[in-house]
């Protein structure tokens, strides 16, 4: 029986632009979700703690001293450690850069972009991961379109309306199952997502985990996202 990964990296280092005024003073993984008093880092770090993780690398850039600041302060459930690149690598070096600091270098590992808000099992996606032999393993979100949608029938006539439908295509959810021969495969400089994930693809290495239905996922990208995120939290409360 294999064990899930207990490291994991979390890459905060966005500028978070579309995020502004939020993002003037702090970087995209400190901003609070409305009514918790909690960064999105602090709900990440968390979810990742009760998933068996021990172990973070918080990847950081824009504004790193208030990230590292609240990080030093805050009472958190597992060790973490943060890296800031000298200059910028790019996603895919980011990545390799801050692995290179994660405790056990030759085992597997999860990693999760700062400004995803999620929960699920990363236990059951580790497993699926280990049983298709992946180098890595991709979760997979299904994201409501933001628009009402019209259903028309052949003759063009209109025959239903639906508000905010799922979309027909799955999206990369930005949280990640990696194996440990994964790292080498990184860009020093670049973006993984252009070259490293296309070859693992062609080569059959690289998984999808559809995230369980019903599974809460959400990427705080805007100012709406955070109410919405508020809204959703006061639903389930």
């Amino acid at each position: 029986m294999h064990t899930s990964p207990t490291q994991a990296v979390v890459l905060a280092g966005g500028q978070g632009s579309r995020l502004r005024p939020y993002t003037d003073d702090r970087p995209k993984p400190m901003v609070e979700i409305p009514g918790t008093g909690t960064p999105i880092i602090g709900h990440q770090l968390s979810w990742l703690a009760a998933e068996g993780v021990t172990d973070v690398v918080v990847s950081c850039g824009h504004l790193a001293e208030v990230l590292q600041e609240w990080l030093e302060s805050a009472v958190l459930p597992l060790k973490v450690t943060t890296v800031v690149e000298s200059e910028p690598l790019g996603r895919g070096g980011g990545l390799k850069y801050a692995a290179a600091h994660l405790p056990e270098p030759g085992k597997p590992w999860y990693a999760t972009n700062g400004d995803i808000w999620t929960r699920f099992s990363l236990r059951e996606m580790a497993d699926f991961h280990e049983e298709r032999d992946a180098t890595a393993t991709l979760a997979l979100a299904r994201p409501r379109i933001p628009w009402g949608a019209v259903e028309t029938d052949a003759f063009g006539h209109i025959t239903d309306f639906i508000e905010s439908p799922p979309s027909p295509y799955l999206i990369n959810a930005g949280v990640y199952v990696f194996s440990a021969a994964f790292t080498e495969l990184l860009p020093d400089l670049g973006d993984h997502e252009r070259t490293t994930f296309p070859r693992l693809a062609r080569e059959r290495r690289l998984a999808g985990f559809p995230l369980p239905q019903g599974a809460y996922w959400r990427a705080i990208d805007t100012a709406k996202d955070l109410t919405e995120a508020a809204k959703e939290l006061a639903a389930h409360a």
